[in-house]
C-alpha cells in the first residue's frame, strides 16, 4: 500500500471515529436532557444527572481514540514510504524480463565490492536519495537539458510533484534550471556534471 492511499484510508478511519464519537456524544447528550427534564418535573429537583453516562465521557473518549489512531499511523506512515517508495507503481513490464538501466548495470556489476565513492560518485549520490528524487535525478544526469515535460513524462510523476521535486533539488544544489519559454529545461549542478 503507498503512502497516498494509506494517508486517505488513516483520514477515513479517523473521521469514522469522529462521526461515530459525536453521534454517541449527542446521543449521550440528548438522553441526558430528557432524563433532567423528566426527573426535574416529577420530583422537582434535578436527580436525573446522577443517572446515564455523562457526554463529557463520549467526547473525551472519542478525542483519545482519534488521537491514538492517528499517533500510531504516524509512527507507521514512515516505513510505508520506505516499504513502497515507488507509489505503487511499477515502470517494468509485468510480463517481460525486467529493463536495466546503464546507471544501475555499473553498480550492480560492482554489488561484489563496496562502491567506492571516489570511483562511482554518481552512483553514491543517488544511492544516498529516496526514490521520488532518484527518478527525477537519473535522467537529468544522463540526458541533461531536458524539459521538466519530458522529465514527467520519463518519470511517470504528475506536474506538480516533478516541479516540487525540482524544486527540493534544485535548493540543495543537485541541479539548475533554466527558463525556455513556459518550461524549464533542467541541468545537472556543475559537481556531478563534471564527476
Amino acid at each position: 500500500m503507498n503512502r497516498r492511499r494509506a494517508d486517505r484510508v488513516a483520514g477515513v478511519l479517523i473521521a469514522a471515529i469522529l462521526l461515530v464519537g459525536g453521534a454517541l456524544s449527542w446521543q449521550a447528550y440528548q438522553q441526558q436532557r430528557a432524563l433532567d427534564e423528566m426527573m426535574g418535573s416529577m420530583m422537582g429537583t434535578s436527580m436525573g444527572s446522577v443517572h446515564g453516562t455523562n457526554p463529557i465521557w463520549y467526547v473525551l473518549g472519542t478525542v483519545l481514540v482519534a488521537s491514538v489512531v492517528g499517533g500510531l499511523y504516524l509512527t507507521v506512515r514512515e516505513d510505508l514510504s520506505e516499504s513502497d517508495p515507488a507509489g505503487g507503481r511499477s515502470s517494468e513490464p509485468s510480463d517481460s524480463a525486467p529493463v536495466e538501466r546503464p546507471e544501475e548495470s555499473a553498480v550492480d556489476a560492482s554489488d561484489d565490492e563496496a562502491i567506492d565513492p571516489e570511483a562511482h560518485p554518481r552512483s553514491r549520490v543517488l544511492d544516498l536519495l529516496p526514490e521520488d528524487e532518484r527518478r527525477i535525478l537519473e535522467p537529468v544526469i544522463t540526458s541533461p537539458g531536458l524539459t521538466q515535460i519530458e522529465l514527467r513524462d520519463r518519470s511517470e510523476f504528475s506536474k506538480s510533484k516533478v516541479s516540487q521535486t525540482v524544486t527540493a533539488l534544485e535548493k540543495r544544489g543537485l541541479l539548475y534550471r533554466e527558463r525556455q519559454g513556459r518550461t524549464y529545461r533542467i541541468y545537472p549542478s556543475d559537481e556531478l556534471a563534471d564527476q
